[in-house]
């Protein structure tokens, strides 16, 4: 069965998260992804990996094994091209030339002194769509800037509303923006394909990060612009007057949130709660009346759920037609059972060369019935198509090809620059980067016999 973007030809030359995400997509749905690193310059998330190793071990292919490395890459084909030389770029644009779409997220000025930006690109390649991820877009005052999504995030005003009464702001999430901008460039991407079907004409999507996350605000902007009013953090309660919040279970770690949003669901709650439960007087006998002694609600709720397992708790709330439901932590995500009923974690096994083995990779949160999609392939080692695009897409000569390889324009790493290290994980709890760790996660995992973990 043919998939929907069989025969389109991407070329990526993106880093980290947004637009290597957006790429990935693109390759499940079918597309060729030519990811495009450089001796000199590889993919943070190969580089680093931030310490995610399989079994916290680097390996003798640290480059190959990082966890988000082999999610935000698979079905991928790895070309090493140093874009920096003009060599480089000249077999680039040659590959232009046989491209359907071409994906970048370095600031404005580096494709530009490069000769590589979408005027130059368009002329090599009339019907390109080349899209640009930057953090503010092209043709502003900040279009250089260079930002990392840790950082866009708190500009984007996101964290203003994100904390406790009185408290400082806080981030909400681990490169938060970048995922946002991910799905609208996709979006946008689907959008340009569809105009070219029908006019043959490409375009250049500019995408800038801070406007993408800006737009998530949009009942904040509106209730200024309209009313003049700014809101402020007030914790894991809502302002329109819905009574909710986070509640801790028995257990390590383990809590339920809730919201009540109509008069009917607090007398349901209360069906739940019991009214014997208030320690003092009558409870709250409406929502209103129930969100104005909202300190006195945390209080009883938060003795109920301590009494209580966490998935009892719930199953309570939601057998009442509460909206109701656990705080999950990454071991309960790939063990619940209706993420896994939809198929939602695909076991990939990896190149033997990486040692990664078999592991599940996070797929899509969407199912075509009539083109359905899959993980195909793990994410590439570095170099493993160089010899499949030089030589097979673009005929370069066996000597020119050698020749590349012998003054490191392309080619493949003997060793990493700077041998990883790991951090023992009994450190990293100790540090506080680890609530803790699981040495049994194999087997819950169905993935077999745990290996020797580091720490």
């Amino acid at each position: 069965m043919m998939l929907p973007l069989e025969g389109i030809r991407v070329i990526d030359t993106s880093s980290v998260f947004a637009m290597p995400y957006t790429a990935a997509m693109m390759a499940d749905l079918g597309a060729e992804v030519i990811k495009i690193e450089a001796l000199q310059r590889l993919d943070q998330t190969r580089r680093s990996a931030w310490g995610l190793w399989p079994d916290n071990d680097p390996g003798e292919r640290p480059w190959d094994r990082g966890g988000p490395f082999c999610t935000l890459n698979r079905n991928k084909r790895s070309l090493v091209l140093d874009l920096s030389r003009e060599e480089g770029r000249a077999i680039f644009r040659d590959l232009v030339r046989v491209s359907d779409v071409l994906i970048e997220n370095y600031t404005a000025r580096v494709m530009r002194g490069w000769g590589l930006d979408y005027p130059r690109v368009r002329d090599i390649r009339p019907d390109i769509i080349y899209v640009s991820n930057t953090g503010y877009g092209h043709h502003s005052p900040w279009e250089s800037y260079p930002v990392q999504g840790t950082a866009l995030e708190p500009m984007t005003g996101i964290c203003h509303f994100s904390g406790y009464i009185g408290d400082r702001p806080w981030k909400i999430g681990q490169s938060y923006p970048d995922f946002v901008a991910m799905w609208h460039a996709l979006f946008c991407i689907m959008a340009a394909l569809r105009h070219r079907a029908l006019t043959g004409e490409g375009q250049w999507i500019d995408v800038g990060m801070y406007q993408t996350n800006v737009s998530f605000l949009g009942e904040a902007i509106l209730d200024y612009a309209a009313n003049g009013r700014l809101g402020g953090r007030i914790g894991n309660r809502d302002h329109t007057g819905a009574v909710q919040g986070c509640y801790r279970c028995r257990g390590d770690e383990r809590w339920i949130a809730l919201t009540v949003r109509t008069d009917a669901e607090w007398r349901a709650l209360l069906d739940v709660v019991g009214c014997a439960a208030w320690p003092q007087g009558a409870p709250p006998a409406t929502l209103a009346e129930a969100y104005a002694r909202h300190d006195e609600v945390d209080t009883v709720l938060g003795a109920w759920a301590a009494e209580r397992e966490r998935e009892e708790a719930v199953a309570a709330l939601r057998a009442a037609g509460l909206p109701a439901g656990p705080v999950n932590d990454a071991r309960d995500l790939l063990l619940n059972p209706h993420l896994r009923a939809r198929g939602f974690y695909e076991m990939v096994e990896h190149d033997p060369v990486t040692g990664v083995g078999r592991r599940p990779i996070i797929g899509r949160p969407w199912k075509l019935s009539r083109t359905p999609v899959s993980i195909r392939r793990p994410a590439p080692p570095l170099g493993e198509a160089n010899a499949y695009v030089l030589q097979g897409l673009l005929g370069l000569s066996l000597e020119t090809f050698a020749r590349l390889v012998a003054e490191r324009l392309t080619g493949e790493l003997d060793a990493p620059p700077e041998p990883p290290v790991p951090i023992p994980l009994d450190e990293q709890v100790r540090l506080g980067r680890l609530h803790r760790y699981d040495p049994d996660y194999r087997e819950r995992l169905g993935l077999g016999q745990t290996a020797a973990v580091s720490g």
